[in-house]
């Protein structure tokens, strides 16, 4: 990674420790961001979506050993399952271990978790020391944001910092899977 673009991943890193909210690339769209546990960051976000917050909202983390601390005790299988599918666009539901939030969880004993493909976002979740909430960067309803101008035209004003990249080519949102059952709750 080029000097410049580790320092400025390492300045965000340090906004979403200090409870700042972001704008960062993943695979099909732009996401937001935040420190899960920072209940005015997270507010934030629910605010610029309109989004409610018995909904939940999706941690992602640089690898699995990052996301692990907070979830439930998980199979040999479905670790495997989880790991073979990361990084990638594959977003899991999976058991926690009722130390997160409800304001993330939506009060569920479930949460939504991934290892993003885009490794600017992995990248960013290593630079802040936490996995990191993840959702599309658009006003409910409304489509996904896939380029850097339209963040900065439409959200530029509501987020502290806007982490310069791209989306990946040809990429779509990520697919949500329930682990327990395989079932696809989005495609």
């Amino acid at each position: 990674m080029l000097p410049r673009l580790q320092f400025k991943i390492e300045q965000i890193g340090r906004i979403i420790q200090a409870g700042g909210v972001v704008a960062y690339p993943t695979e099909g769209v732009w996401g937001l961001g935040c420190d899960p546990w920072n209940p005015d960051a997270v507010g934030r976000i629910l605010d610029i979506k309109g989004r409610a917050v018995d909904k939940g909202l999706i941690l992602i983390g640089s690898d699995f050993d990052q996301l692990a601390p907070w979830l439930a005790p998980l199979s040999a299988d479905q670790i495997d399952q989880l790991e073979q599918s990361w990084p990638g666009p594959h977003t899991w539901v999976v058991p926690h271990n009722g130390e997160l939030p409800e304001w993330v969880t939506g009060g569920r004993d479930t949460i939504a978790v991934r290892v993003p493909g885009h490794p600017l976002a992995r990248a960013l979740c290593s630079a802040a020391g936490t996995p990191i909430v993840s959702t599309s960067a658009n006003r409910s309803g409304r489509p996904g944001i896939t380029d850097l101008l339209q963040i900065r035209l439409k959200l530029g004003l509501e987020v502290d910092a806007i982490l310069p990249g791209h989306t990946l080519p040809g990429a779509q949102p990520s697919q949500i899977r329930d682990l327990a059952t395989g079932q696809l709750l989005r495609a």
